[in-house]
């Protein structure tokens, strides 16, 4: 693949895919300063290993291992671990920051799972990816997928009990 190639293949990666990662390294770092170096880190990797992709795994699968990835390294750093989630930065498109009217417990109770959990929360439901994909993706075994789903889900129904239709 010349150079030419390489930079067309990469513009479409960003325009398809762009917008989608960037909210995925936000909702996993929670600030939009580190999600967009997260993002440009994503797609600097990807651009290295271009020539290494083979097509085993669609395109979204591999930009969403890259930037998981990177997103977990950037997780893994000293500074990273005093950083509060900035709940307002990761309103949906359309919604304005701060609006009275949002509850966010859930989106408090999913960021308080620990990082194996929201992982595969984020992969599955806001991502839309299904459990072999996520499986390919976190490099992990589809019934350690489903079990960690299993897991999370139980979390946020015990977290969330006496909120959701007032239940106790």
């Amino acid at each position: 693949m010349n150079d030419r190639e390489r930079a067309m293949a990469m513009e479409r990666m960003i325009h398809a895919h762009g917008s989608e990662l960037l909210r995925l390294c936000l909702l996993l770092l929670g600030d939009r300063a580190s999600a967009e170096d997260a993002l440009q880190d994503t797609f600097v990797k990807a651009w290295r290993g271009l020539d290494g992709f083979r097509g085993d795994a669609n395109e979204r699968t591999w930009l969403t291992r890259i930037a998981v990835n990177t997103c977990r390294d950037c997780l893994k750093s000293a500074w990273r671990q005093r950083v509060t989630v900035d709940l307002d930065a990761c309103a949906p498109s359309g919604e304005a920051p701060g609006a009275d009217a949002r509850d966010d417990t859930v989106t408090r109770a999913v960021f308080a799972l620990p990082p194996k959990y929201k992982a595969v929360v984020l992969l599955r439901y806001y991502m839309g990816m299904p459990v072999k994909q996520i499986a390919s993706v976190l490099s992990l075994n589809e019934h350690t997928v489903t079990t960690r789903l299993q897991r999370a889900r139980k979390r946020l129904e015990n977290e969330l009990r006496g909120w959701y239709y007032d239940e106790e």
